[in-house]
């Protein structure tokens, strides 16, 4: 990992924002829940039929995995609200990321790519040397929402992020692309340019208009309507969304059984980080 004059600015802000995040995650595993049962609508067909420019990414979310671009049917108005009025301000939005299951986000905490980078930051953050399995655990807690109560893309309430214009086809840059996971993540970084926090700051703007909040630990994540959205504007319990599986068939969508069981246990961390170091290894 590439070192800087203020790295240890930049060590002690990622170390402090971790622990913000771990702590704001915490309270939401606590926050009552009224699954209202609501179903899910597709962005895709939203946007085209209301005449809105819209992109969706083309990767896949983790293995042969795509990604699964509904939500739940009063955000997916919202979302429309957003996207027409930055077609109307000469921008794209660009919806990365929408609604996983269960499996998906399992799948996505142990993707090598995401899981190399998450084990290199804690290493980074522990001075090069490697921490604990719990400490590892801790940061996948914020960084990857190891756990279905938190994760808001498993309740269908949650879209990543980016924006292009529409004159050129250029990206509203705000500092990184999606998805970067250093201490230029969280939202208000100040270790990007000025310019690229305005443009953060813009599009935040625009997303809250519509009762959107931004998770402050990723620029590129915005939710409502779940405990996360409820605990970052200081709305009371209960809310209308929770993690749940969702019968693509029916539109059904049944909670989940055990939203506070870790998707990945201990022993898998393990198991990963023993895989991350032998690739790493072998790219050496």
């Amino acid at each position: 990992m590439p070192t800087h004059p203020d790295d240890a600015a930049r060590r002690a802000y990622w170390a402090e924002q971790m622990e913000l995040g771990y702590e704001l995650v915490q309270r939401a595993l606590t926050f009552e829940v009224q699954e209202c049962g609501e179903g899910f609508a597709s962005l895709p067909e939203a946007a085209q039929s209301a005449g809105i420019e819209m992109l969706f990414s083309q990767s896949k979310i983790a293995g042969d995995l795509d990604r699964v671009f509904f939500m739940r049917e009063r955000l997916v108005r919202d979302v429309m609200a957003v996207g027409r009025a930055m077609n109307e301000r000469g921008w794209i939005l660009k919806i990365e990321d929408a609604y996983r299951s269960l499996e998906m986000q399992g799948q996505l905490v142990r993707k090598p790519e995401v899981f190399d980078a998450v084990l290199r930051k804690c290493i980074w953050e522990n001075g090069g040397v490697m921490p604990t399995v719990e400490f590892i655990a801790r940061r996948a807690l914020v960084l990857v929402a190891n756990v279905p109560k938190i994760g808001t893309h498993m309740s269908g309430s949650a879209i990543d992020v980016s924006v292009f214009r529409r004159e050129d086809g250029s990206e509203v840059w705000r500092g990184n692309a999606y998805l970067e996971m250093s201490e230029r993540t969280p939202m208000r970084s100040p270790f990007i340019a000025p310019a690229d926090l305005a443009n953060r700051l813009e599009i935040t703007a625009m997303l809250e208009a519509q009762g959107f909040i931004h998770f402050p630990f990723e620029f590129w994540h915005f939710n409502q309507g779940d405990a996360l959205g409820h605990l970052v504007r200081g709305l009371p319990a209960p809310v209308r969304y929770g993690a749940v599986h969702w019968d693509a068939k029916t539109n059904r969508v049944t909670p989940c059984e055990n939203p506070l069981t870790p998707l990945n246990p201990l022993d898998a961390f393990e198991r990963e980080i023993t895989a991350a170091m032998e690739r790493a290894e072998r790219q050496q």
